[in-house]
């Protein structure tokens, strides 16, 4: 049994306003899984469950057979790393930032970094490009390199499960395509668990391995890209008309909107759904 991340009926979320129902599911060791679906579907609130943010309600979460709540914070932050939209940069240069990862290592009488703990953030700011900024201040770096910083001062806590919170959103496509080829990369070479909260569906779709969608605090269905990605569930979930089809060079599914207007001129009849042309 490999299971790295297993949840059991699990539940927590803010009182009377919002709560997830009873989730189950589970993460492989070297899985790279995405969570998708709408606003307030319940992603964040799921993370912010598997971190300790949010207190179980019911039921609980196993990271490699012990549970959670059980494992003490500097020891979760050796195997959990969180990478969220970055915001608010501090007035500190890379590196110093990165080396912050290195605290759940050291110990109580150590206030400073050690030649280990310098050989490590640099490790990973070769790994994720970033070495040649490794002087200058966040206050003057742009969102993707912000984004990169972020991923690796997370790695530099040497984590067996990343945790991404809409990690890519706000950026670029280039920005975007940069981060996730390098997610998709680091969970390849150096097996790294990662499950990533994604907003933008064709990028989940042509990245992760597993998707979960959510709907309502509940996992509406989970499965592969090509399981999940069906153009009935993301209308039932998303409310909104999509076609779907394949990448013609990756093959992997991809998701088309349609406009209002197309709607309007492209009517059906007979029950015949809307197909592409061509």
């Amino acid at each position: 049994m490999n299971d790295l991340l297993v949840f059991k009926n699990f539940s927590c979320g803010y009182g009377r306003s919002f709560n997830l129902k009873e989730i189950s599911f589970s993460v492989k060791k070297g899985d790279f899984t995405g969570i998708v679906g709408p606003n307030g579907s319940g992603k964040t609130t799921l993370l912010k469950g598997i971190t300790g943010e949010l207190q179980a309600n019911r039921g609980l979460v196993l990271l490699k057979e012990t549970e959670l709540s059980k494992i003490s914070l500097k020891e979760k932050a050796r195997q959990i790393s969180v990478v969220s939209q970055f915001s608010d940069p501090a007035d500190m240069t890379v590196k110093e930032y990165i080396l912050t990862g290195r605290i759940p290592y050291r110990p109580g009488w150590q206030f400073f970094e050690s030649a280990a703990d310098i050989s490590v953030a640099e490790k990973y700011m070769e790994l994720t490009g970033i070495f040649h900024l490794k002087d200058k201040l966040l206050i003057n770096l742009s969102g993707g390199e912000l984004q990169l910083c972020a991923i690796a001062r997370a790695l530099t806590q040497e984590p067996e499960l990343l945790l991404l919170d809409e990690a890519t959103a706000h950026l670029d496509i280039s920005h975007q395509v940069q981060i996730l080829n390098l997610l998709q990369r680091l969970n390849r070479e150096l097996d790294l668990t990662i499950l990533m909260v994604i907003h933008d569906l064709n990028l989940a779709g042509e990245y992760c391995d597993n998707l979960i969608m959510m709907k309502q605090g509940s996992i509406y269905i989970q499965g592969s890209p090509h399981d999940v990605l069906k153009f009935d569930h993301i209308e039932k979930v998303y409310n909104t008309v999509v076609v779907t089809n394949n990448n013609p060079v990756s093959g992997k599914p991809a998701v088309f909107l349609v406009s209002e207007k197309v709607l309007k001129n492209n009517k059906t009849t007979n029950g015949q759904r809307l197909t592409t042309k061509g």
